[in-house]
């Protein structure tokens, strides 16, 4: 047994005990109420979910554990000379419930780049896909072609007990997070690069080797790489790509097909292809405002022309969040050190400065602030990865971190079968009297 499972076994049985008491103690009592306008408006704000490796507070912004993206910043360990915070820590983070060591971070890093070859069969899989596929199809494509190895799906068949549940799917958790930078990186020199493919560097961390596999080696864009996939890692457990790897992940499918499933629900211009469709809303503003920089003036009568043929300006507002999202100040910090004088950079800190009372004024919005996707493309076209079809693909690489660590403990808590009920429009009518 690896010494990172090993120290999480661990946690298992206090875990465990302690929401079994907690239920025994607590478990009639009430949690709010849900209104008719709720039932109508996608279940927005009700709890229905335990997630224990993140909590997004509208006013605070997300925490990991409880602690801040700054704080994380801080107390996360670093690549040799590097300043961002490493994914492997909070991965361990996430799963542990503890920050931790050098040691802990490294033991993670040479974990899963012993865990990273791909089969030869999936590169075919994606190879027998027309060239035009959007990259979030081939990637899904991908990881479907990869449960071939699931360890869960092995010991089901076996007959293996439900208490055990949680060993296989935390083998199929590592193997999955391991590969997918390396079924990224084929997809993107496949569609953008005439398939010359690059062989991983075992040397590397975990993002600095995903780099490395795109065809970026430039030290400063594995370091915003690391930040990239540090902060993109989870986002509590309502979000579309969490809540649908949980979903059906609830039906004891494997992390395979449950991860699947999550990054088909990223794939919506609603939630993760936003980040595609800011860069290609920006960059079409400055081709209609001529070229170059465009002055605020001018960004603002865009902005104003944009919501008066009843489009939405992509990268601002979020469903929970009430404030700018954190992880934008992060990206905008990196910005600010590395590249202050990038002119697309210039551009979105002008967006940033116009549209909030833009959109504030039209007394419809109760978001009006940016959120992580109106930044991060930016980062990624200034050194180079242009193609920003592409980028939800990066988006998932990292939410696998989050959603596939919640996967395991669901399966330590043998959490049940998700089965929300449902009613028809007329039924509540009559419940609630109305004629």
């Amino acid at each position: 047994m690896d010494r990172i499972k090993e120290h999480f076994t661990t946690k298992l049985e206090p875990a465990v005990r302690e929401v079994k008491d907690f239920i025994k103690e607590h478990g009639d009592e009430v949690i709010g109420d849900i209104k008719v306008s709720q039932l109508y408006s996608g279940m927005r704000g009700m709890l229905a979910i335990i997630s224990e490796t993140s909590k997004l507070d509208p006013d605070e912004g997300i925490r990991f554990r409880g602690y801040s993206i700054p704080e994380l910043e801080e107390k996360l360990p670093k690549y040799v000379d590097g300043q961002q915070p490493l994914p492997e820590g909070i991965f361990y983070l996430m799963l542990m419930n503890e920050l931790p060591t050098e040691d802990d971070v490294k033991r993670v890093s040479n974990n899963w780049a012993r865990r990273s070859i791909v089969p030869p069969h999936v590169f075919k899989v994606i190879d027998a896909l027309p060239m035009h596929t959007h990259p979030m199809t081939q990637f899904v494509a991908g990881i479907m072609a990869l449960r071939t190895e699931s360890e869960f799906q092995k010991a089901y068949r076996a007959g293996i007990s439900k208490s055990e549940y949680w060993d296989p799917t935390y083998e199929d958790a590592m193997n999955l997070i391991a590969r997918l930078p390396r079924l990224a990186a084929y997809i993107y020199r496949r569609a953008y690069h005439n398939g010359e493919h690059i062989e991983p560097d075992s040397k590397l961390d975990w993002a600095g080797n995903f780099a490395h596999m795109l065809g970026f080696d430039n030290p400063e864009f594995k370091e915003m790489m690391r930040l990239y996939m540090t902060i993109h890692s989870d986002h509590e457990g309502g979000n579309v790509s969490a809540h649908a790897t949980h979903l059906v992940g609830s039906a004891l499918s494997d992390a395979y097909l449950s991860f699947a499933a999550g990054m088909n629900g990223l794939a919506g211009p609603l939630h993760g292809l936003a980040n595609q469709e800011v860069i290609r809303w920006l960059l079409a503003m400055r081709d209609e405002l001529g070229g170059g920089l465009p002055s605020k003036e001018q960004i603002s009568n865009y902005v104003k022309k944009t919501l008066s043929e009843g489009k939405v300006i992509p990268g601002f507002g979020h469903a929970v969040l009430r404030k700018t999202d954190p992880r934008y100040d992060a990206q905008r910090r990196f910005a600010m050190e590395y590249m202050p004088d990038d002119e697309l950079f210039i551009l979105v800190s002008r967006v940033y400065e116009v549209v909030p009372e833009i959109l504030q004024a039209t007394g419809k919005v109760k978001n009006p602030w940016p959120n992580v996707d109106a930044h991060s493309g930016q980062l990624l076209m200034h050194y180079g990865l242009t193609q920003y079809d592409f980028y939800t693909v990066l988006f998932g690489v990292s939410r696998s971190l989050g959603v596939l660590t919640n996967l395991v403990w669901n399966r330590v808590m043998g959490s049940p079968i998700e089965r929300p009920g449902s009613i028809t429009t007329d039924l509540l009518k009559d419940k609630v009297g109305a004629k």
